[in-house]
């Protein structure tokens, strides 16, 4: 087992992959089991994960999760006609003093 690179001619980028060489009976020769490490950083040289779940967890760590949803406790329903509208905008502005001066 080695460490293989390979570079992608249309990009240019740089992988890595895990080697496994073997025997194949029915074609007499010999073949290659790859497994992909990740890209090369061609600045450090260093072998970079390509793996969601790894950079999943490595964020998980990161970001704290969010609180869960707060469930309504009491809730109301209440009908009232035109007139109670009426009486309470009358109320807010002043108007039902200054009616009843009339």
């Amino acid at each position: 087992m080695g460490i293989i690179y390979q570079t992608n001619k249309k990009t240019g980028i740089t992988y890595a992959y895990q080697n496994e060489s073997y025997w194949d009976k029915e074609k007499k020769q010999s073949r290659a089991k790859r497994k992909l490490l990740g890209k090369v950083d061609p600045v450090t040289g260093d072998i970079i994960s390509t793996r969601s779940y790894k950079k999943k967890d490595h964020k998980a760590e990161l970001v704290p999760a969010k609180p869960g949803p707060v469930a309504i406790t009491k809730y109301q329903r209440c009908f009232f006609g035109a007139t109670y509208l009426f009486d309470q905008i009358g109320k807010a502005l002043g108007l039902t003093a200054d009616l009843k001066d009339c």
